[in-house]
């Protein structure tokens, strides 16, 4: 049974950064693309980063780019994400997701086999 876990979310002011942390058990993380998606208040979830199988790749939704960066360590089973100055419009529930056949410069949350529950990132201003 795959499982994904995510942690490193929290409490932070405006300007602060913090770096998310997704490990997959189960099966070896190199047989899936990943993804972070968010959901904030009484929105749907959405596409935040994604990263190829290899690591070669990756892509961003325009509200983070430049901001954000999406990184994965195979051997570690883990991918990252990286949050630089965060904004309060970054408040959300981060999820991380784990695709087998679906890739691209953005990624969507029908093309993800499995889901972490979550970890919430609050910005105060």
């Amino acid at each position: 049974q795959v499982q994904l876990l995510e942690s490193g979310g929290g409490s932070v002011q405006a300007g602060d950064s913090l770096k998310l942390s997704c490990t997959v058990s189960g099966r070896a993380i190199n047989l899936y693309a990943m993804a972070w998606f968010r959901r904030a208040p009484g929105q749907e979830r959405t596409f935040v980063a994604g990263i190829s199988w290899s690591g070669l790749s990756a892509g961003y939704a325009d509200s983070v780019k430049g901001r954000f960066t999406i990184s994965r360590d195979n051997a570690e089973n883990t991918v990252y994400l990286q949050m630089n100055n965060l904004a309060p419009e970054d408040t959300a529930v981060y999820y991380c997701g784990a695709a087998s056949h679906h890739y691209g410069p953005t990624m969507a949350p029908y093309g993800m086999d499995h889901w972490g529950k979550g970890t919430p990132v609050t910005v105060s201003s």
